[in-house]
């Protein structure tokens, strides 16, 4: 007998780290294929780069006083070389990287676009988790505001491809490193003038990134962010003439916006237009989209010096959204269910099944459980019960009367009303063809 003290603990998951398990995963696959064919639409084409990279490409791509970099990244030492590496928090920087290294742009700018994992140590909560997963779209090489403008036109049509409403386009711009610093030398004056008014995180973020005070979630504080000085009044007639051209683009194809002053985004790397697209249904996570342009990042990474603009999308959020506003469910497509009664029928029965397979049909077999006897494929209720859970539209039987007369017994599972039919061994290829979707 097994010595119950003995026996291991049960392993889970790490917290903030999930399972994405059928049928859920069918919702993840059904984004993801819209995402792919919108992507197609624009030109864009899909790049995947390493979940890890080495820690100096966040610390200097993300900004060492970022809350990313000082709180959130998992990082940790190889013990072969002793390189300090890190799971990638976002991947513009890691996107950066990989076309700076490949010189990618070397015959002109580029439109790309990723899906995957990325982590941070955080609390997880509703909309935030330590490993998420995103999806990006970058232009690389493309100074003039007409890219910014596609990508906004880019992630507006995907919502309407999803079928979300609610979801509102915030809009900035941020300048030139220039103008950045007139603006932050004004804040950090503003601020230390009202220092005993800030809290602890303001009073840090003062001396090393007071644009980041200005996204400060603190109620208690937002009368005194509302008076600060604003970045617009800093920005020369070049940066205000980029952003006009932007907005002309949106507005003329019908894209409602909003100037949110104080839009800053959390990462040292923007420049010009910042951008996110928020929505009132997710409570305290309502950024589903966000980005802006980075014209200086391949530089702070070591490569040579080329505009470039993106985005970032967060697929939990998108599809927690989804779910709120009740369009989460994603049904399987299964053309066939096939109920076989004996072993005996099973070579046969599945050489059949090969061939719908070939013509392009989603085709289910009834298959025995870890308490199936060698001979028995169980009863032929049961196997009809579980081919109408399915979601299949027909029910094929194999059974041992068919067999002997070489014939397979046809059920249509969404019409109750039809009788079941017949078809020859040799007619199931054409029928199978018959009923393959478009």
């Amino acid at each position: 007998m097994t010595d119950k003290a003995s026996k291991p603990a049960k392993l889970v998951g790490v917290k903030g780290m999930n399972d994405i398990m059928p049928p859920e995963s069918l919702r993840w696959e059904h984004l993801e294929q819209q995402v792919r064919e919108q992507m197609a639409r624009f030109g864009y084409f899909n790049v995947r780069t390493p979940i890890v990279e080495p820690t100096p490409l966040f610390v200097r791509g993300l900004g060492q006083n970022t809350d990313v970099v000082e709180k959130e990244m998992y990082s940790f030492v190889d013990r072969l070389n002793g390189e300090s590496l890190t799971l990638r928090p976002e991947n513009t920087a890691g996107l950066v990287r990989a076309a700076s290294e490949h010189a990618l742009l070397h015959d002109g700018p580029k439109r790309l676009f990723y899906m995957g994992p990325m982590f941070r140590h955080e609390r997880p909560q509703r909309g935030r988790y330590r490993q998420f997963h995103q999806v990006g779209a970058e232009a690389l090489g493309f100074s003039g505001y007409e890219a910014d403008a596609e990508l906004i036109l880019l992630a507006h049509q995907l919502w309407q491809r999803l079928g979300l409403t609610g979801i509102s386009l915030e809009l900035n711009c941020l300048g030139q490193p220039a103008e950045r610093r007139a603006h932050k030398e004004a804040l950090v004056a503003y601020f230390q003038a009202h220092l005993a008014q800030l809290d602890e995180d303001s009073q840090r973020r003062l001396l090393t990134n007071p644009l980041r005070i200005l996204d400060t979630k603190n109620p208690q504080l937002q009368a005194l962010v509302n008076g600060a000085p604003q970045l617009i009044a800093f920005l020369g007639p070049q940066s205000l003439a980029f952003f006009d051209g932007v907005k002309a683009i949106l507005d003329a194809n019908g894209v409602p916006f909003t100037i949110n002053p104080r839009l800053v985004r959390g990462l040292d790397y923007y420049n010009l237009t910042v951008f996110e697209f928020v929505t009132d249904q997710l409570g305290s996570q309502g950024t589903i989209c966000g980005g802006g342009r980075y014209d200086y990042l391949f530089e702070e990474v070591g490569g040579k010096p080329a505009p470039a603009v993106g985005w970032a999308m967060g697929m939990e959020r998108v599809l927690e959204l989804l779910n709120v506003q009740g369009k989460q469910a994603v049904t399987p497509e299964v053309d066939v269910y096939a109920v076989v009664d004996k072993t005996d029928h099973l070579p046969m029965a599945m050489a059949q099944l090969q061939g719908l397979r070939a013509q392009g049909l989603v085709v289910h077999m009834h298959a025995r459980g870890q308490t199936g006897d060698v001979q028995s494929m169980g009863s032929l209720k049961s196997q009809f019960k579980r081919a109408d859970l399915s979601g299949a539209r027909f029910a094929l039987v194999f059974g041992q009367d068919e067999a002997v007369r070489q014939v397979v017994g046809v059920k249509n599972l969404r019409d109750r009303e039809a009788a079941q039919t017949e078809l020859a061994w040799g007619d199931l290829q054409a029928w199978g063809a018959s009923i393959a979707r478009p």
